[in-house]
């Protein structure tokens, strides 16, 4: 069995605790490493394709590689229109190098043709939407490439913990796209928290209301539409089940896929996958014990217009039992919570966390940002940059030159420091949050025994839990 090939991971995370470390940082540093069989000098550019040619791809992760000096060689889209967006926002955008790099750029609209012929590639950028990550992820690490995938990382549990394994075996650099881990600001929050500064942490709130909000969940519509040229829908569905197209309800753009439950996993993943990041590794989180989705409609195709989650874990170490809350959609955490963040901002941030502990309370933004400080005793924030209460506790983690999260890849694919979020932490960090949404599909809590990824009282859950794939696209 998968657990017993493993170190149990609870001992290893106590372990690297009481050595005074990131409780997730360390175990998952080293198969990060540019030590792949084909390390790429300092001197040298890298050779990357981009699987994914939407919004997030042509406006930051491509254009930040070739700011970085590396080379695009590859594009691959099942979408002609979306190939063309591309070329032309990086052409227009990217001063110097855009349109010379979009001139000379390879376009493919099958990746297994790519593997095939690009020999000389050396890493990829995977960004098509969360059905298509992990299956993708998997196939690029076996074959050698140094991978850079989107969130959500996954779609189903199994797919998680079959990453982590991947990840941390494979001789190649990964990193996941939680970009807000790689900031100061983040990994001072992370050092403080660590150190105790707080006192015990029983309490986080987590919120997402930036976003209009979608409508109540929903059923597909009826009917189909003409599908629009050189667009393969069929290969666009890929591990997912077949449902005929509809113009504007699924494509192009993540806000409008992310709701649909046979593609991703709304709000709860698609956001959370930020928010959730900083108290998983700052407060040692495994798999909680039990979740609770708040279900204030039925659940059809699509996530809930307005979620509500509560995650119950326990004690770990000398550490309490804490509880998380995540809130979407026009939710926010309760008045009595948010009050002090009120009379500081004058009205509730969209998006944010909120740890509350017993010496004090911090709040970061939805990324990991912000990361301000308030003591008791004492009305006034202050950021963990340079708050007094902090000032005691050393510095333990590695920072990134200009914050640069797609920089700390690039680098340490030519052998450099090793990366911060890795797809083993990533896949780590996924399991602690996807259970919500069985609760949320279910529609009742869920005792959750994590490490056999099983949902103790609800063993219709496991349809949900597997990998269900439609073969047909994969390799």
């Amino acid at each position: 069995m998968y657990r017993k090939t493993r170190i149990n991971r609870r001992s290893f995370i106590k372990g690297l605790c009481a050595a005074g470390g990131c409780a997730l940082v360390s175990p998952l540093i080293l198969p990060s490493r540019g030590f792949s069989a084909d390390v790429v000098s300092p001197g040298n550019k890298l050779n990357i394709a981009v699987i994914g040619a939407g919004i997030r791809s042509r406006t930051a992760l491509i254009p930040e590689v070739l700011r970085q000096g590396d080379n695009i060689t590859v594009l691959c889209d099942v979408d002609v229109a979306q190939i063309d967006l591309m070329r032309k926002h990086i052409s227009q955008k990217v001063e110097n190098v855009g349109a010379a790099s979009m001139a000379k750029v390879k376009i493919y609209d099958d990746y297994r043709k790519l593997l095939e012929s690009e020999k000389s590639l050396d890493a990829v950028i995977i960004a098509p939407g969360a059905r298509w990550h992990a299956p993708l992820s998997a196939v690029f690490m076996k074959a050698g490439k140094h991978v850079y995938c989107e969130k959500p990382l996954v779609h189903k549990l199994t797919e998680a913990r079959e990453l982590e394994e991947l990840a941390r075996t494979s001789k190649v650099v990964t990193q996941t796209g939680t970009q807000g881990g790689s900031t100061k600001t983040f990994r001072r929050s992370l050092e403080i928290i660590q150190a105790g500064v707080l006192g015990q942490v029983r309490e986080v709130h987590m919120w997402c209301c930036m976003f209009p909000m979608y409508p109540p969940s929903h059923d597909r519509p009826a009917g189909e539409d003409p599908v629009p040229e050189g667009f393969n829908w069929d290969f666009w569905l890929g591990p997912a089940p077949y449902r005929p197209f509809k113009k504007d309800v699924y494509h192009p753009g993540s806000l409008k896929y992310l709701p649909w439950l046979e593609f991703s996993d709304g709000m709860l993943a698609g956001f959370g996958s930020h928010t959730f990041y900083l108290p998983i590794r700052a407060l040692n989180l495994d798999a909680p014990v039990r979740v609770e989705a708040d279900n204030n409609e039925p659940i059809r195709e699509t996530y809930t217009s307005a979620g509500r989650f509560r995650f119950d874990f326990a004690a770990r170490g000398k550490l309490d039992p804490v509880t998380l809350w995540w809130t979407d959609g026009n939710r926010y955490p309760p008045e009595e919570v948010t009050a002090s963040l009120k009379i500081l901002y004058r009205q509730v941030p969209k998006v944010g966390c909120l740890f509350l502990g017993e010496k004090g309370e911090m709040y970061t933004g939805g990324w990991g940002g912000e990361g301000l400080l308030k003591m008791k005793g004492n009305d006034k924030w202050r950021g963990v940059l340079d708050h007094e209460a902090g000032k005691p506790v050393p510095q333990t983690l590695p920072r990134v030159e200009g914050d640069n999260h797609m920089r700390e890849w690039l680098q340490a694919c030519k052998g450099g420091a090793p990366t911060f979020s890795s797809i083993e932490v990533g896949a780590k960090c996924t399991e602690v949050f996807m259970p919500g949404i069985l609760s949320l599909r279910l529609a009742k809590p869920i005792e959750w025994d994590g490490v056999n990824l099983k949902a103790k009282n609800a063993p219709e859950a496991d349809q949900l839990i597997q990998k269900n794939y439609r073969m047909k696209w994969l390799s």
